[in-house]
């Protein structure tokens, strides 16, 4: 006999492009999963983006997986719509759809919750701020300065950053412009809130985990897969700017304690975790196995190797996650896009302003005013 008192499972749909996947987007699903129990998220397809902003990033199979990663949500329905329809929600039997509290428009100019609007069936959630994937391809183009400077290297001052970003003064070198204010009320609502249970087995891994992108993800769903209970250590942004150079990292600490508390696979973050893991670190949070990517292991500032602690007492495991992705690599097809993209932009004003000129120049009847509008292709 079924209990008619029992209580519904409220469905909340919510759809995007979710390219450059940040932590923004990762508050976004949380606060909309907060609104129900269940969160169902639809991805748009590459065809689909392309034809109403351009070509995204990172392919749909991208998309998906980061999407997919994240914590809060429970299922992802691969090539939504790009307009929300009452029959995408019937069809996933949601009652209604959350989106940010900013604007999103078709090619056409539509806005793209317009029918979900009108049926009562739309939530919005405020959206973060301080971080936008403009924001964030804005600090990468800081990044590459050289590009425009000739043989000039661009390089970044240490002097003012021995706060290691950890004021509200930090604006810092490394992270250019983040205007992200960390509050222990946000780790928090990111955080599990789990401790291991004395049976786990404890994996430690430790990186800058800069960017978060599928490269991290498949390495952490790895290291996942070898205990129990995966704890993420974190090296501050000194500490990242010592081994990899340049303006790295990207984002600061704090973007990057969210980032990854952000990902189903990780239970605990440890914020400014030291470059070599020491006994004292392992001994702290009973760790079982440490583990490393595929990738070269840079020397602490001693020389020495970061993990000699770990490889004596015979825990030390090399992981291939199958992904060869780095952060570095993003940074470059981030940049590439954003350079093609400008220089569409701006073969698309400079037809748009011969057009003008064409028609300005045109003798015109009764003295009317011809002008064109500039469409969004």
């Amino acid at each position: 006999m079924s209990h008619s008192n029992e209580k519904r499972q409220i469905r909340v749909w919510c759809d995007g492009c979710y390219d450059m996947v940040h932590f923004g987007h990762a508050n976004s699903l949380r606060q909309a999963k907060a609104l129900g129990d269940v969160l169902i998220v639809g991805v748009h397809t590459d065809e689909e983006i392309a034809k109403h902003k351009g070509p995204p990033v990172f392919t749909q199979e991208e998309r998906y997986k980061m999407v997919r990663a994240i914590k809060w949500v429970d299922q992802v329905v691969e090539g939504a719509p790009y307009v929300t329809t009452l029959e995408t929600l019937d069809k996933y039997q949601c009652d209604f759809c959350v989106h940010g509290d900013d604007i999103t428009v078709t090619a056409e100019g539509i806005d793209t919750y317009h029918l979900v609007k009108s049926a009562g069936k739309y939530r919005e959630v405020p959206r973060t701020a301080g971080v936008s994937t403009t924001d964030l391809v804005g600090r990468m183009l800081l990044l590459t300065r050289e590009h425009f400077k000739g043989d000039k290297e661009y390089t970044v001052a240490l002097d003012h950053s021995s706060n290691l970003g950890t004021d509200s003064t930090a604006r810092s070198p490394y992270t250019g412009c983040s205007q992200f204010l960390p509050t222990t009320q946000k780790i928090i609502q990111f955080s599990s809130g789990l401790s291991p249970k004395p049976t786990d087995k404890v994996v430690y891994v430790a990186g800058a985990f800069d960017l978060f992108h599928v490269g991290h993800l498949d390495f952490l769903e790895a290291a996942h897969a070898q205990g129990d209970f995966l704890i993420v250590g974190l090296h501050t942004d000194l500490e990242v700017n010592r081994y990899k150079g340049s303006n790295y990292p990207i984002m600061n600490l704090h973007e990057r304690v969210l980032s990854v508390l952000a990902c189903k696979y990780v239970h605990e973050v440890v914020i400014g975790a030291p470059y070599s893991v020491t006994a004292d670190l392992m001994d702290h949070f009973n760790v079982d196995v440490v583990c490393h990517g595929a990738t070269p292991i840079a020397l602490d500032a001693d020389k020495s190797d970061p993990y000699q602690v770990p490889k004596r007492r015979g825990c030390f495991k090399i992981l291939n996650s199958g992904n060869t992705m780095t952060t570095e690599d993003i940074v470059q097809r981030i940049i590439r896009h954003r350079l093609e993209f400008e220089e569409r932009n701006t073969k698309k004003e400079k037809k748009e302003i011969a057009a003008m000129q064409a028609l300005e120049k045109k003798p015109t009847q009764n003295g009317d005013c011809k002008t064109t509008k500039s469409v969004v292709v």
